[in-house]
């Protein structure tokens, strides 16, 4: 499997970096300058508002818009110890059991009913938010999520800081190996190497599946960065009051090559060299041996072109994508949720029917996963698949669904296929998709994607002019509309507008206007002295 990293940073006001994999775009992540990324940031916050209704506080972190912090987020030393104490930062008690599988819910709460509560610790149930926090509380909070629209950022007390095998999570108090290190062999060797780095107590870790094969040398010099930045964090937190910023996340080119390279990817190419030699920086400081894999693209054709990328990410925006073998998926994005609905289209094997929707659905699958990464698309999917009457052909194209989403960094949720033939799953959303980033609603549709005819609107105007009957002050109208519509009235129309100047007595004028809206209407009325009037 051959990778690649294209890092396109030509033009300033814009961040492009690619993941291809055998030729094929695979992710794209796109950030901009005129764009807030507080995704990762560390703030110290007051709290300005508390909604017991809801159970969820409101902080004022110093970025103009009040972040919502949820009951579920507030981590238990703020009830525990009586709020923020940034003094005792590394003075927790070391844990007793050792590593423990990060994430695993059920293992935490089977020991927490054999010893006593520690800081870290999410407990089953939470105190009202009322009774934890009061206005003008100050507290330690990372934003986790994007605001949307009128919302903002959603903030969480559980502070967790990314390295590149590790990452730390100073309330933990223990180390974890992420569960998606499924190999037990290396769960083993994980442990001893963090047992044997002894990390200050305190704080915790969770190893990473970046840190799967690394010597103890490497995750010591990534303990090592991540706790010099930890101490800083606290140092900034005790100098300064409230609302202040405290830890900003690195630029997108250092935190995808941190999160994103493995030894999969043979090359990276950047084709601006301030950028280049950040990024170098940075890979000779967290990964030495990888370094000679970073290249300067110096290439006069521009680097998305070279690789055919604009080309690929132009047909990112278009609702149908077509399908290897004669199919198309369609993807429409609504409010509440997105819909995939899967066509067969000339797609045919030289099977049963059954089997050839099958076959069109596991292709399917995987292109949908991919969309999902592309897009950035969140929230509720519900994935339209064609029927399929089999039960082991809809388990088929279910598994083929988890298999592809797996590759995905956001948090999933996919259920069985539905009696209605509908595979339903959640997709986490933490920034607004890529859609909504480049693109805005269209001023003259609002978003809908349609306009009215020019009959229907003659027929609003005829409508509306019925109003006047009830005026007597109206002696002229002026009508402006857009210019199919005027041709419409003053051609099929004549004869009514005849009879209304008639029986109303109102002299009426309708007048095109080109480069506006088809829904154009506006009335302009005067009485019998030439003064303008209201109308409608």
């Amino acid at each position: 499997m051959k990778q690649e990293m294209l890092i396109n940073v030509s033009q300033p006001e814009e961040c492009r970096i690619a993941i291809m994999e055998d030729g094929v775009l695979e992710e794209l992540y796109v950030e901009r300058t005129s764009q807030d990324n507080l995704v990762g940031n560390i703030y110290k916050g007051r709290i300005v508002n508390i909604e017991p209704s809801i159970q969820a506080a409101f902080v004022d972190f110093g970025v103009g818009r009040n972040g919502f912090l949820h009951i579920s987020d507030v981590e238990p030393q703020y009830y525990r110890q009586g709020g923020l104490d940034p003094d005792k930062a590394f003075d927790a008690e070391p844990p007793s059991r050792g590593v423990e599988a990060a994430g695993d819910d059920d293992a935490r709460q089977r020991a927490a009913t054999k010893r006593k509560p520690r800081l870290g610790d999410r407990p089953r149930v939470k105190p009202p938010i009322q009774d934890v926090l009061r206005r003008g509380d100050e507290v330690l909070v990372q934003v986790i999520k994007e605001g949307f629209g009128t919302k903002g950022p959603t903030l969480s007390t559980y502070i967790s800081i990314p390295g590149r095998y590790l990452v730390l999570m100073p309330p933990l108090g223990r180390v974890g190996i992420s569960k998606k290190i499924d190999d037990e062999r290396d769960r083993r060797i994980l442990r001893d190497i963090m047992l044997d780095l002894k990390p200050p107590k305190g704080v915790g870790f969770v190893v990473r599946t970046a840190g799967t094969e690394r010597t103890k040398s490497e995750m010591a010099r990534d303990m090592a960065y991540l706790l010099n930045l930890w101490k800083s964090i606290v140092r900034r937190m005790r100098k300064y009051s409230a609302p202040i910023d405290i830890y900003q996340e690195s630029d997108m080119i250092i935190r995808t090559i941190r999160d994103m390279f493995t030894e999969d990817v043979g090359r990276i190419l950047i084709d601006e060299p301030a950028a280049y030699e950040r990024a170098k920086e940075f890979l000779e400081l967290v990964m030495p041996k990888y370094a000679e894999r970073l290249h300067l693209y110096e290439g006069k054709e521009p680097l998305f072109h070279r690789y055919g990328l604009e080309e690929e990410i132009g047909k990112m925006y278009q609702r149908k994508v077509p399908l290897k073998g004669g199919g198309s998926i369609v993807i429409d994005q609504t409010e509440a949720l997105v819909a995939i609905d899967v066509n067969s289209g000339s797609f045919r094997t030289e099977k049963s029917a059954e089997e050839n929707a099958y076959q069109m659905n596991l292709i399917a699958a995987k292109e949908i996963a991919r969309q999902l990464r592309l897009r950035d698309l969140g929230g509720v999917i519900v994935n339209d698949f064609i029927d399929m009457r089999k039960e082991k052909y809809r388990r088929g194209v279910e598994k083929a669904l988890h298999e592809a989403m797996k590759r995905d960094r956001a948090r999933t949720k996919i259920l069985r296929t539905s009696p209605f033939g509908l595979v339903e799953m959640t997709r986490q959303r933490i920034r607004p998709s890529l859609r909504k980033s480049i693109f805005r609603d269209c001023p003259t549709c609002t978003g809908t994607g349609m306009v009215k005819t020019a009959e229907s609107m003659a027929i609003e105007v005829m409508r509306t002019l019925q109003l006047s009957a009830t005026r007597d002050d109206l002696a002229r109208l002026n009508i402006t509309v857009h210019d199919e519509v005027a041709t419409w009235i003053n051609n099929r129309k004549r004869r009514e507008i005849t009879q209304f100047e008639d029986q109303t007595h109102i002299q009426l004028h309708v007048d095109g206007k080109d480069g506006v809206s088809p829904e154009h209407l506006v009335f302009e009325a005067w009485d019998s002295t030439g003064r303008s009037v209201r109308f409608p």
